[in-house]
């Protein structure tokens, strides 16, 4: 079992092209010993947003504060606190703050997508 305080795990900037004013926390992944998934936490600071993007893994949100939208190929839908958002796999989407403050969420992921072989 692992356990440790999400505040401990360093941010690192989210350099993917398209990507702006975001921060990402590995919180759990194959280097603590994951096999199968990863947790990650992103904050988007105000007026930032992920890439608009697709990938060929699914992948579940769940909205921890601000407020924001999911871009998606059927239009925006509004998040806030408390919203779960399931993408899945090769789907085109984006995350928007739309609010003030830093809208953080965690999303999940498979722990293969972090190991070093899949990532180069």
């Amino acid at each position: 079992m692992v356990v440790k305080k999400a505040g401990s795990v360093a941010a690192s900037a989210v350099t993917m092209a398209g990507a702006s004013l975001t921060d990402m926390q590995m919180l759990l992944g194959p280097a603590d010993g994951c096999p199968n998934f990863a947790m990650r936490k992103f904050t988007v600071h105000a007026g930032g947003h992920t890439p608009h993007h697709q990938h060929d893994y699914e992948h579940e949100v769940l909205v921890l504060a601000g407020q924001g939208v999911a871009k998606g190929p059927h239009g925006e839908q509004a998040l806030g606190a408390g919203d779960v958002v399931y993408v899945p796999a090769n789907q085109m989407h984006q995350f928007q703050n739309t609010g003030d403050g830093d809208l953080e969420f965690i999303c999940l992921v498979p722990a293969k997508v972090h190991q070093p072989v899949s990532c180069s």
